[in-house]
């Protein structure tokens, strides 16, 4: 059994792995995680002894397909827990992560399948991302952002990648949310920005936004 830190550090090193296909440096663990590069390191040997990932020094680390399969049940756990507090307890969608973030590491396999059940088997999250199922199978889903339509094109708002809390707030204010049909009306060349179709009402927002925003093209 893991602790709350070794399964925080592995989602972490699986989320920059892009699913386990990369190799992670110590410097964007600590980065990611907001810890200093000694303590990861430490980290990195415990959750190696564990088998968990494989480490080269100097060149990073790889997270192994056992450490894949751990963490994708992690994953499974904040998505279910995201979906049961926004759909049932009716949390607000920029405050379901941080509450997630801890109820995550509630590791009883039975609750988690009950929840599951009682949720009626959920696809995505309540951001738009993947639910893992009981095998660690996930249905990754292509998606492009905002900016890549180009001008006049339409999509519906299908996922967020970014999950701070700042950006959710943001969002509120946009009035953007998950279903939310954009339509691009033009696109500023200085800077990269866009000016988006929302609800009626024209929404300039800037290249980092859009490319955090991603759509299923109409």
């Amino acid at each position: 059994m893991l602790s709350k830190s070794e399964e925080n550090y592995l989602k972490s090193i699986y989320n920059l792995s892009d699913s386990g296909n990369k190799i992670v440096t110590t410097n964007s663990i600590s980065k990611i995680l907001n810890i200093e590069p000694a303590s990861v390191t430490d980290m990195i040997k415990k959750l190696s002894k564990k088998k968990l990932i494989y480490h080269e020094k100097y060149k990073g680390t790889k997270i192994s397909k056992n450490g894949i399969i751990v963490a994708l049940q992690i994953i499974r756990r904040h998505r279910l827990w995201e979906v049961f507090l926004y759909e049932k307890l009716n949390f607000n969608w920029d405050e379901i992560h941080e509450v997630a973030e801890e109820l995550e590491h509630v590791s009883s396999d039975q609750l988690i399948d009950n929840l599951d059940k009682y949720l009626k088997y959920p696809k995505i999250d309540p951001h738009g991302d993947p639910i893992p199922n009981k095998l660690g199978e996930v249905d990754f889903v292509d998606k492009i952002s905002i900016s890549d339509l180009k001008i006049k094109e339409k999509g519906i708002v299908s996922r967020i990648v970014n999950e701070d809390e700042g950006f959710f707030n943001l969002l509120n204010k946009l009035k953007i949310e998950i279903g939310t049909e954009v339509t691009i009306l033009d696109k500023i060349d200085y800077d990269g920005s866009l000016d988006v179709l929302i609800n009626n009402k024209s929404v300039i927002i800037s290249k980092e936004i859009a490319e955090n925003i991603k759509i299923t093209k109409i």
